[in-house]
């Protein structure tokens, strides 16, 4: 069998063991920012503690299990720059912002500043806690403008910052480190949703509270997600039941009802992560992202949204005049085993004005791969 061409992409090693490490894909996955694939060993993992859940009871395994999750919260607090006893399982990022907002307990008409494109869920989820988003400065890529929210937190502070480090809509990195440090200097909380960057993007960046899920770019289970928070903002939220005592405070943020199989997964998933070198993971995804425009760019009247030189793998495409994006995806996938997404306006219906085709390869993508994607299109 002839070797998927990689001669365009660095650390090739990477793309080899990422794929030799996952079953076989039905088809050609770009779609990462969805849901990565998981490896043969997160899947194994999971499915040997189900087993033992089977075997021994659920409580029992759990227990069992233990001293392996708490290296996961070591491990994943570390990604966020936090400790162990900072970080919360829960069931996905939305459960986290929840979870975050439950233990808060922020008086109703609280302002919170968050981007213009903000992701809708997000949105609906500081409304439904009363509090009332305003919009961020931005540039005209919708970018966080730092000399503008210099200038709002010095004159009429939010309650907090909501910043969605890289958009489910757009590949567009946001400047997180120095919003935070702005932030910092202000006095003012800053909370970063790391949904798409956990595993993607470098996030120990200074935030005080960074959320994620375990089904994207960390290439973990389905229904895991994670909730980091500083100590000093943690001694501010009340959960709805105490934690036990001599328990982390975060402990009492996690489910006792929760899919501990996943949460497994999710720990050997961010082993893998670690030993590919975040450093390098980085770099190979924005050269697969960057790679991806250059190739997809005007073809067939695709039109990227995203500078080309983007540090991301995610790409979004403007769709030409009368070609519908959720047809266009749908023969991708029973045409030519290839998937990608379909996103509406309604996801960040502040900066969106119609929808786009999302492009998102791991590791594991060849440029064959974005070649076929191409000539699909």
């Amino acid at each position: 069998m002839t070797e998927p061409r990689d001669d365009r992409l660095p650390h090739a090693d990477l793309g080899a063991s990422w794929r030799a490490s996952r079953p076989r894909p039905a088809g050609r996955h770009l779609d990462s920012a969805a849901s990565s694939r998981q490896s043969n060993r997160a899947l194994e993992a999971a499915a040997h503690h189900a087993r033992h859940e089977a075997e021994l009871g659920g409580y029992v395994a759990e227990a069992a299990a233990d001293d392996l999750l708490q290296q996961g919260r070591s491990v994943i607090g570390g990604l966020a720059g936090m400790a162990a006893a900072d970080v919360a399982f829960v069931e996905s990022a939305q459960a986290a912002l929840v979870a975050l907002l439950t233990g808060w307990r922020l008086a109703a008409g609280s302002r919170v500043a968050c981007l213009p494109g903000e992701y809708a869920p997000n949105v609906a989820q500081l409304r439904t806690y009363g509090l009332r988003p305003e919009p961020l400065p931005v540039d005209d890529r919708g970018r966080a403008d730092l000399d503008g929210i210099a200038r709002l937190l010095a004159g009429d502070p939010p309650r907090f910052v909501h910043l969605t480090h890289i958009g489910s809509h757009r590949g567009l990195l946001q400047p997180a480190a120095e919003v935070a440090a702005l932030c910092r200097e202000a006095g003012v909380h800053f909370v970063l949703d790391a949904a798409q960057s956990l595993g993607h993007a470098d996030t120990d960046l200074g935030a005080d509270v960074v959320y994620g899920t375990s089904r994207k770019w960390l290439a973990g289970p389905r229904g895991v997600g994670v909730l980091c928070v500083r100590p000093s903002l943690a001694a501010q939220l009340t959960p709805v039941l105490p934690e036990p005592e001599g328990v982390p405070p975060m402990r009492a943020f996690e489910s006792g009802e929760a899919h501990v199989a996943g949460r497994v997964g999710l720990v050997v998933a961010v082993g893998d992560h670690l030993a590919a070198g975040p450093h390098r993971v980085r770099e190979r995804l924005a050269a697969l992202g960057a790679t991806t425009r250059e190739l997809l760019d005007g073809v067939a009247g695709w039109r990227v949204i995203e500078p080309l030189e983007e540090p991301t793998a995610t790409t979004t495409l403007r769709p030409p005049d009368g070609v519908d994006v959720v047809d266009t995806r749908a023969r991708l996938l029973t045409e030519h085993g290839i998937v990608v997404s379909a996103i509406g306006r309604e996801r960040a219906p502040g900066e969106m004005t119609g929808p786009v085709l999302r492009v998102s390869p791991h590791l594991d993508a060849t440029v064959d791969d974005l070649e076929a994607l191409a000539a699909a299109l």
